[in-house]
């Protein structure tokens, strides 16, 4: 039997992400800068970063727990659509109606409005997140999984992207304006929606996949079998936990990243174009997923992710030396892109090798939450530390807990990849080999 990566119906199902990067993308940007403004508005002239990075965190909270839950809901509703796309229609209509109210209540200058909207936002974005992402490694075999989630990386950049020309377009400068790209984006988010339902048939294509399901999980890398309903084996429950970290890491590193860069860009830099540096940065991870592919297949998932990691290190840390927007930063930026995508397209993967087609939803939920949880600390901390030593240390922050990602992830410990993938086909003696190995 042959494994062959349906590459339509993997960009297709890559539409529940594109919705997911677009919305944060224009979330991310604007929020605290609207919060910014309003906290002046109310509470006077003065620094509020610890303020806004407390209320991005309290949004935040709210996946530590809905994540997991929702991901291992997905995993035992049974519907005649699906597991999961269920959770992804009535968490992404929600999503798109609420959206442009944040604007609308900023320029009624409501500051309990914003907040209480933002929270809204999150809650339905969180309860379809998981079994949005969940979808994929559903209809995918294991060892097409880092192709599969290349593209699908693939098409939620071009969702980052649109956002990103988005918040280029429209300046806080300009008030009235300020709706539209809430209003665009969820506009955007109900015509992907439209295309996944008319679309992906999920339980027609998990029974035409079943075989080639079953081979998969035959063919994982992991250090032993995985048997739905039992425990992991003492080494990969090792391997489980120093992911979780890891991810935990990078994520606290790079939503810093994310979180203030709009306020760092108008305040040390001096200037109003950091959309444009997100924008590159997303263009550079759109431009590396694919050959990403190529990398993982010729070094494996971890020589690969620690690669990622070293490129990120050495864009961060470089862009410590760096006080104004210049060719330079542009060009750090490209590599820091490169970088995450790498690791992006790896560690999802990786991660979900070691769950049962039982508990893919589950996995992915405490994926998820390992990044959530990072996301809603690191605001508040480098929001602290702002306050305490200035903007100037937005870069060496980043760069100190990517390095320590770097370390707590190099002691994953993977067996020797067996599988090689070419051309999206498994070839049958190789598949038959691995087979026999494991027998």
């Amino acid at each position: 039997m042959n494994l062959k990566l349906n590459n339509k119906r993997t960009f297709l199902v890559g539409f529940a992400f594109f919705t997911i990067l677009m919305l944060w993308q224009v979330y991310n940007y604007y929020c605290p800068l609207f919060l910014e403004s309003l906290l002046k508005t109310y509470k006077g002239d003065s620094d509020y970063h610890y303020i806004i990075g407390l209320i991005m965190a309290l949004d935040n909270v709210l996946a530590l727990f809905m994540l997991p839950i929702f991901g291992s809901l997905s995993d035992r509703t049974k519907s005649k659509m699906g597991k999961r796309m269920p959770y992804i229609i009535v968490g992404t209509i929600i999503s798109l109606i609420a959206f442009p109210f944040i604007p609308f209540l900023f320029l009624k200058n409501s500051l309990v409005g914003v907040i209480l909207m933002m929270a809204i936002i999150l809650i339905a974005m969180n309860v379809y997140r998981s079994p949005a992402v969940a979808l994929m490694p559903d209809i995918t075999p294991k060892p097409l999984r880092s192709k599969a989630n290349a593209i699908i990386n693939f098409v939620g950049y071009i969702g980052a992207i649109i956002g990103s020309v988005l918040t280029m377009i429209f300046s806080i400068k300009n008030p009235q304006s300020l709706i539209w790209p809430f209003v665009i984006t969820s506009i955007f988010m109900a015509v992907a929606l439209i295309v996944l339902v008319l679309k992906i048939r999920e339980n027609k294509i998990v029974e035409s996949m079943k075989e080639e399901l079953e081979l998969g999980e035959k063919l994982s890398e992991t250090n032993e079998e995985i048997i739905p309903d039992k425990p992991l084996s003492k080494l990969d429950k090792r391997n489980l936990i120093l992911l979780i970290f890891s991810v935990f890491l990078w994520y606290f590193a790079f939503n810093a990243v994310e979180t203030f860069g709009s306020i760092y860009g108008t305040q040390v830099l001096k200037t109003d174009k950091w959309g444009i540096l997100t924008a590159i940065l997303a263009i550079s991870s759109l431009i590396t997923f694919m050959p990403s592919i190529l990398i993982s297949n010729k070094l494996g998932r971890k020589t690969s992710i620690i690669l990622g990691l070293g490129l990120m290190i050495f864009s961060l840390g470089m862009a410590c030396i760096i006080k104004q927007f210049n060719f330079w930063l542009v060009l750090l930026f490209i590599i820091a892109g490169a970088g995450w995508a790498i690791i992006n397209v790896n560690s999802y993967p990786m991660f979900v090798e070691l769950a049962s087609c039982k508990n893919v939803g589950k996995y992915t939920g405490a994926y998820y939450s390992a990044s959530q949880i990072a996301q809603s600390i690191t605001p508040i901390l480098i929001g602290f530390v702002f306050d305490k030593i200035g903007l100037q240390a937005y870069f060496p922050y980043a760069t100190i807990f990517m390095i320590i990602a770097l370390v707590v992830f190099a002691f994953v410990i993977v067996p020797k990849k067996n599988v090689k993938v070419e051309n999206n086909v498994e070839s049958n003696e190789i598949s038959e080999n691995k087979i026999n190995e494991e027998k």
